[in-house]
């Protein structure tokens, strides 16, 4: 039986008076590929960030392998092993390519101030090891040429490979990929499939989606969970979800033909 990764239980959340979210409920199998999809305003990128510690729950519980995290700073959700990328880039653009990756590795280091201000052994032991280890990352996702360039450099495709592959040197259980293919173009998106599917291969990492394009979606995902409103309205494997009158109902308005 697999391990359940992630888990919300009940989970509801209010912006002042206005309910965003409302008893979501998921249990993230260990090795999955599972999306997350809506209308603009559903509530999707607000699971995320309740996730990964943005706001705490109005309402409800979340658990990562049994671990009650629920009130998480984000720092520590990070720690305890979930990484995200996020709708719009974050990434910085004045560094280099490498260097956005280093940061991400660096909340792992173990050497104190005293050793970074007059540079003791542990300190370049340590540094050289997230270096090289940025490297290898930068060399699986095709942009080790590109490690000494300043990341605002990068065309849009190439810095959302940078952006993912800096989620992955935080050494993640769970990714949370936010619109991953917002902006791409065709083959852009296409290639896109294949890296997420040899991510979640190659890092043993259980991954959840949010993306409103659906051959994204449809295409990788083994199980697809549908918000509208901040409700669940549908939940089941690609070809259920493309036949639930509900779905097409959010997407197309109530008087779309759900047969056509």
């Amino acid at each position: 039986m697999q391990r359940v990764v992630l888990k919300l239980d009940s989970v509801t959340h209010y912006f002042g008076g206005l309910r965003a979210v409302h008893n979501f409920n998921l249990e993230l199998p260990e090795g999955a590929l599972w999306g997350l999809i809506g209308p603009n305003g559903a509530g999707k990128t607000t699971i995320f960030n309740l996730i990964t510690g943005v706001y705490i729950p109005t309402e409800g519980k979340i658990y990562l392998y049994d671990k009650d995290i629920t009130t998480y700073k984000p720092h520590d959700v990070v720690a305890v092993g979930i990484a995200r990328t996020f709708q719009n880039l974050r990434i910085f653009g004045n560094l280099t390519v490498l260097d956005n990756i280093r940061i991400a590795g660096h909340y792992r280091l173990k050497y104190g101030l005293v050793d970074s201000i007059i540079r003791t052994p542990s300190y370049y032991k340590e540094e050289k090891s997230v270096t090289e280890e940025s490297l290898e990352l930068l060399e699986l996702f095709k942009l080790k040429d590109k490690a000494y360039l300043p990341a605002k450099a990068l065309p849009y495709g190439e810095l959302r490979r940078l952006e993912i592959a800096r989620a992955l040197a935080t050494h993640p259980k769970l990714l949370l990929l936010d619109e991953p293919a917002a902006g791409m173009n065709p083959k852009e998106v296409s290639e896109l499939m294949e890296m997420i599917l040899w991510i979640r291969n190659h890092f043993k990492v259980t991954v959840y989606l949010i993306e409103h394009h659906m051959q994204v979606v449809m295409g990788i995902c083994e199980r697809i969970k549908v918000m509208d409103f901040g409700e669940t309205i549908a939940e089941g494997t690609p070809t259920e979800i493309q036949n639930n009158p509900r779905v097409i109902e959010a997407y197309l308005g109530r008087r779309a033909n759900v047969k056509g």
